[in-house]
């Protein structure tokens, strides 16, 4: 058995589940976190309209990166189940992405969005979102042990739950391997973006130095379907 598969197995609870502040979640492959008990799902830096907010600048790019996410969204719903989702920021790239969404994508989000109990959390592209596709909007939102804000705060912040780093986890030399991830060491969890264009900072960076517990971290990289847990002592920097 390997030493990521030891680490894997260390922090799970029963269920297969993870043990974050004391609840079991699962960090699933398509890059949202599910919390079953609390039929909660939690999706971050869906960044809708990133590619159109290129075209404004001048800088062409296939427009197609909303449709794509609300594309592996819906999956993840159907397959999910969730009663409520909870997008923790950054959904919207910017504070006009609403009016370059076509007729087509602003209905699959409506309709994602009326199907549940849907939870804006402001990011610091959309300190506001749009009126015209429903939700409710909270600068954060407290569940249970858990707390759901866009951006970490410093220091030890026991059962936070944030995005807006989109972390990225390299591991290997030479031939090495990059991915997105969730990073977490068992207290708080970062997510991945979850938008078709955002890039990911590797999870090495200082933007992340004290967040974590060094020898308790671990980066849980997302590959063909699959979480892979590492260790963080495994990890390399770009």
């Amino acid at each position: 058995m390997t030493a990521m598969a030891r680490e894997g197995e260390r922090v799970l609870t029963r269920d297969g589940l993870i043990n974050l502040a004391g609840v079991g979640v699962r960090f699933d492959a398509s890059g949202v976190l599910h919390w079953p008990d609390e039929g909660l799902m939690v999706v971050s830096d869906l960044h809708f309209e990133k590619g159109s907010s290129f075209g404004v600048r001048g800088r062409f790019v296939p427009p197609y990166d909303t449709r794509a996410t609300l594309a592996a969204l819906g999956e993840a719903m159907a397959r999910l189940q969730p009663a409520r989702v909870v997008a923790l920021g950054d959904s919207f790239h910017d504070k006009t992405a609403e009016a370059r969404l076509t007729p087509a994508d602003l209905a699959t989000l409506a309709g994602l969005v009326a199907s549940v109990d849907w939870i804006w959390v402001a990011g610091n592209h959309d300190p506001v979102p749009p009126a015209g596709v429903g939700g409710r909007q909270l600068e954060e939102l407290a569940v249970g042990p858990l707390l759901l804000r866009h951006e970490p705060r410093r220091g030890r912040a026991v059962g936070e739950v944030a995005g807006h780093l989109h972390p990225a986890a390299k591991v290997g030399r030479g031939r090495a391997v990059r991915r997105r991830a969730f990073i977490s060491d068992g207290t708080r969890v970062i997510l991945p973006a979850f938008g078709a264009y955002t890039g990911g900072l590797n999870v090495l960076d200082a933007a992340y130095a004290g967040l974590f517990e060094k020898s308790r971290l671990i980066a849980w990289m997302l590959s063909d379907g699959r979480v892979y847990p590492v260790r963080g002592a495994e990890l390399v920097r770009d």
